[in-house]
């Protein structure tokens, strides 16, 4: 429990300190959901006009825990067209996950082990901005890896944000 009070708080530290900061993009600010492997809460922050920070709070119910992920993102002007970006990025994930159940024989199975996972993420993705209803939609993949069990996974996603 302090590990995750700690971990929030330095969540809490970090998007503050990227909120202060100003950008010259289409937007600054981008909150909302992202559905896929892992399933959650996304906010997006331009601290200049081509570089946002993107945290993530996600839950994968295969594996019934929490992951809290910050990434650094660039972003660049894509196939010559208004307000659609392509992205790319790197960060970091911390997770909590309760237990281990798989299904075998058609009979589920527990295995007691509560995990905290750390490790590397990577982003690819391409986001639209609609600024006429002003929402962002987007897809993107996100390669990672745990670094205590080891394994990569890849996530991949759809998100939806409200911009201001």
């Amino acid at each position: 429990m302090k590990t995750l009070i700690r971990i929030s708080f330095a969540l809490a530290l970090i998007l503050s300190v990227a909120f202060s900061a100003n950008a010259q993009s289409g937007y600054k600010t981008g909150i909302g959901f992202r559905g896929g492997i892992a399933s959650g809460l996304t906010v997006k922050h331009f601290i200049k006009s081509d570089a946002a920070i993107e945290g993530i709070l996600s839950t994968s119910f295969r594996h019934r825990g929490t992951v809290i992920t910050v990434l650094y993102e660039k972003h660049a002007q894509a196939f010559n067209t208004s307000g659609l970006q392509w992205y790319y990025g790197l960060g970091g994930h911390v997770g909590f996950h309760d237990g281990h159940h798989y299904y075998h024989k058609n009979h589920e199975h527990y295995y007691d082990d509560h995990v905290v996972a750390l490790g590397v993420d990577g982003v690819l993705g391409l986001e639209y901005y609609i600024r006429d209803i002003p929402f962002t939609i987007g897809a993107d993949i996100k390669p990672y890896i745990n670094i205590p069990r080891g394994g990569g996974y890849w996530d991949s996603a759809l998100h939806v944000r409200y911009v201001f």
